[in-house]
């Protein structure tokens, strides 16, 4: 804890651990393609600003958003020569701040298309575009099978003031062992871009593969890979492991009241926690208001205190939550409690959060910035 957090809770991101993710992972793009780093979300709640920084150092140029915010924000700090893909659709309505922040957006109808050219026009520029097939994800864009899909595209692609680029689609099962959907996906995705190729559209930089495709399948590479998760050190689970990776963010805190209490004494809402035994209870200063789970609370989770695991004990507060130290040694007021992080051979990873909480370890992460201070290690 320092005094500038005002808080004894936090979050830390090991830049050196994310700058070490992002060259193993670019050390495993096929050559000719060119990794498009996922930064929407606030970096998965790692802070854009920060791990743009570590991107830039090395050598990235192209990145990922979810919304023309995110591509306001990235502008105010970016390099303006800096691609930035929006992965969602954009209302025509919206063609102005498009053009502003020039930011690449997905083409899956031609109003959306003939509404950018007729703004790009208007103000003598020219806006990269990709179109948008869904070969199954289910979400958005062309149906692969449509009629419409390479007539139109190719129809958006001749619009003045655009420059089509490529293709754009996303895999749902890569992180599978089976490899039968990807597979089929791979397989309608190029079919499709290939007859666009035909029609004599630019598909150089046509994007398929996601965090697990970029670092295991290099026939899913084309002109852009879009890593994300994995740069954080997500993604780590049984077929699509990359051993090197490490995760980014560790969550900790201060204990701010440690108390002896009885057998059967209960603790928090609805009396939810009870001792079986005279017991040490510790209670930490954050809570679900600060992007954790409150299942992870009532004996569900644990978090690392001088070396030992110690178990929550009753419901997570919103803004606080207790742990049972009671075999914790020489535990005191002050001790820094590990909530998402490693100690020596003890280790809890978000994912086991995620797990226990039927949820996914980056909704957990995205919710850290709300309250909790950040402190970066360089």
């Amino acid at each position: 804890m320092e005094k500038w957090m005002n808080r004894p809770a936090w979050v830390e991101i090991d830049l050196r651990k994310f700058d070490s993710n992002v060259k193993l992972i670019k050390s495993r793009i096929a050559p000719g393609a060119q990794m498009l780093a996922v930064v929407k979300a606030d970096c998965y709640g790692h802070n854009m600003r920060e791990c743009y920084k570590v991107l830039k150092e090395n050598d990235i140029h192209n990145f990922g958003i979810a919304s023309i915010s995110e591509g306001i924000e990235l502008r105010s700090y970016g390099d303006p020569t800096d691609r930035v893909v929006l992965f969602a659709l954009v209302p025509p309505l919206f063609v102005e701040a498009v053009c502003d922040y020039n930011i690449v957006t997905l083409v899956q109808n031609l109003e959306y298309a003939k509404a950018l050219s007729d703004e790009a026009v208007k103000r003598g520029i020219t806006m990269e575009v990709m179109g948008c097939v869904d070969t199954g994800m289910g979400r958005i864009g062309y149906q692969w099978d449509d009629p419409a899909v390479v007539d139109e595209l190719a129809e958006a692609a001749s619009y003045p003031g655009l420059k089509m680029i490529g293709i754009f689609s996303h895999l749902s099962c890569e992180d599978f062992e089976d490899k039968y959907w990807s597979d089929l996906q791979h397989q309608r995705f190029e079919g499709v871009r290939k007859a666009l190729e035909e029609r004599g559209v630019d598909m150089s930089l046509s994007s398929l593969a996601n965090s697990p495709a970029t670092s295991h399948r290099q026939q899913l590479h084309y002109g852009l890979v879009r890593p994300g998760g994995s740069l954080f050190g997500r993604y780590q689970n049984c077929c699509v492991e990359l051993p090197g990776i490490q995760p980014v963010m560790s969550i900790k805190a201060n204990i701010v009241q440690l108390k002896s209490v009885p057998d059967n004494f209960s603790i928090s809402y609805e009396r939810s926690g009870r001792t079986s035994r005279p017991s040490k209870i510790a209670t930490l200063g954050l809570g679900f208001a600060d992007g954790l789970v409150r299942y992870w609370g009532a004996g569900r989770g644990k978090v690392i205190v001088n070396g030992c695991f110690a178990p929550t004990i009753g419901n997570m507060c919103m803004d606080q939550f207790m742990i049972d130290v009671t075999d914790v040694p020489d535990v005191k007021v002050g001790d820094e409690c590990i909530l998402v992080g490693s100690d020596g051979k003890l280790e809890i990873r978000i994912e086991e959060m995620g797990s226990v909480c039927s949820t996914l370890g980056n909704e957990i992460t995205c919710g850290m910035p709300i309250r909790l201070p950040y402190k970066f290690i360089r």
